[in-house]
């Protein structure tokens, strides 16, 4: 093993990403124990990339963006024996600790799990921190099959998946969206409903009865956590992944700050199997657009415009 010279897409300082990402050169290390090294296929961006810039999880500088990967196994650290030079995997990038994340010709990673046969790579390199925080997120909730849930915010992509994982859980599913994806999640077995004045009347007459669980996966809205409160009856049933502050003032519960009180993040033993219910066509999640890596401007500014309608993926 040897280091690699590869093109990464990273900031020096904090501040709006378009203003202070650049594409540069650089060496990226041979993996550490328990990691390896990938040759990147797709990256798949997320929100949190671009908090990174802002100053979320300050860390030491330069740092790269791109925490969703998928790529073939270029070398391994010592210990690692699950995976072998020439596999492809997919996962996270070691982006809190490396010079460099997911937008790059190679990256370290830290947690991996094999592309199953029948999965495009694209497919495979944007789900997990999606996943990762609807799953956790209704974990938190306890949904039980056979209760209602509302996923407000169903349009957004962590939405999108938290109406198929509680579906699957058994829950019955009611789901505001605006009309872009609203025929997808209904096809999945969600009753859906806009946005908007009037949103809580319109819930309360799909449920036709209490409204255990809502999960609030949607932009940051003054307002709505009044609202889904109001929906829910009671503000511990109500988690939040956006609106931070204003469900922290009245009651309700933050995804970030339950699991992070609890000691970490959970097991993401589950990307695997939903690895395998997408490369089966039972889990998927809509693709806006790919770029190729040196294009990262252009993906960048979709993505940021808060409605690219899918996930954004660079493909270097």
């Amino acid at each position: 093993m040897s280091e690699v010279e590869s093109r990464v897409v990273r900031f020096h300082e904090v501040g709006e990403p378009l203003d202070v990402l650049r594409e540069e050169r650089t060496l990226i290390a041979e993996p550490g124990e328990g990691k390896i090294r990938i040759r990147v296929s797709a990256t798949g961006l997320n929100p949190a990339d671009w908090e990174l810039c802002r100053g979320f999880m300050p860390g030491v500088l330069p740092r790269g963006i791109g925490f969703d990967v998928a790529g073939t196994v270029d070398a391994l650290g010592d210990g690692v024996t699950d995976v072998a030079v020439g596999d492809l995997v997919f996962g996270a990038s070691d982006f809190a600790v490396q010079p460099s994340a997911g937008a790059a010709d190679f990256t370290i990673m830290s947690q991996w799990f094999a592309v199953p046969a029948g999965l495009d790579v694209v497919q495979a390199a944007v789900l997990p921190m999606v996943l990762q925080t609807a799953v956790w997120s209704l974990d938190l909730l306890e949904v039980q099959p056979g209760e209602t849930v509302l996923i407000h915010g169903a349009g957004g992509m962590v939405g999108y998946a938290a109406v198929q994982v509680a579906l699957r859980l058994g829950a019955r599913v009611i789901a505001t969206a605006g009309p872009t994806f609203a025929g997808d999640l209904e096809g999945f077995g969600a009753q859906v409903t806009p946005y908007g004045s009037g949103m809580v009347e319109r819930v309360r007459g799909l449920a036709d009865g209490p409204v255990q669980h809502v999960l609030d996966v949607s932009r940051p809205n003054t307002g709505a956590i009044a609202d889904l409160i109001e929906i829910a009856g009671d503000p511990t049933h109500v988690v939040t992944i956006s609106n931070h502050d204003e469900a922290r003032s009245q009651g309700a519960r933050v995804n970030v700050d339950e699991l992070l009180a609890a000691g970490g993040y959970p097991s993401s033993a589950f990307l695997a199997d939903y690895a395998a219910l997408a490369a089966r066509g039972e889990f998927t999640l809509p693709i806006a657009a790919t770029f190729p890596l040196g294009e990262w401007r252009a993906a960048a500014e979709l993505s940021l415009s808060g409605a690219p309608h899918g996930k954004v993926v660079l493909v270097p």
